[in-house]
């Protein structure tokens, strides 16, 4: 028997990660009653500042309608607010309440305690190297399926 790929036995390691992470994220945000679409706009508001529905739909890959319906639930729960933009009347700019902040703040925090569970007895210099590889996979991974939709699929 051959010994195993090497780069097979890493891409098994980050799925079978991908879905205990997955499931802890699903369980985790559903316990704060949100969606991980709608903390995908949280996130994306806390490294933006307010925004355009269209830039956020924009950011999140998705469609306009979309971010519509999720930024109705935010505002409804109080975590962002709908505000009109300075120079276009036309236009409206979301942008995170202190409530959302909080609420930012805290999965932060969360994402900080996590990181430090699963690396806690490795070197940082092993966590560097494991953080540039996977960096450069992430890369990777979005040329491949910018040039060939396929990939995705594939995995």
């Amino acid at each position: 028997m051959s010994a195993p790929d090497p780069r097979q036995a890493a891409l098994d390691a980050v799925l079978a990660l991908v879905v205990e992470l997955g499931e802890d994220m699903q369980h985790g945000l559903a316990a704060l009653g949100l969606t991980p679409a709608r903390s995908h706009v949280l996130w994306q508001l806390r490294a933006t500042g307010p925004a355009h529905q269209r830039v956020l739909a924009e950011a999140l890959r998705t469609s306009p309608r979309n971010v519509t319906g999720l930024v109705d639930g935010l505002q409804q729960a109080g975590l962002v607010s709908r505000n009109a933009h300075p120079t276009d009347r036309r236009a409206v700019v979301v942008a995170l309440t202190d409530a959302g902040e909080q609420l930012v703040d805290g999965l932060e925090a969360g994402q900080q305690e996590l990181a430090g569970v699963l690396f806690a007895d490795r070197p940082d210099s092993e966590i560097a190297v494991v953080a540039d590889v996977l960096a450069a996979a992430v890369d990777r991974l979005r040329v491949a399926v910018a040039t060939a939709p396929t990939v995705r699929g594939s995995a």
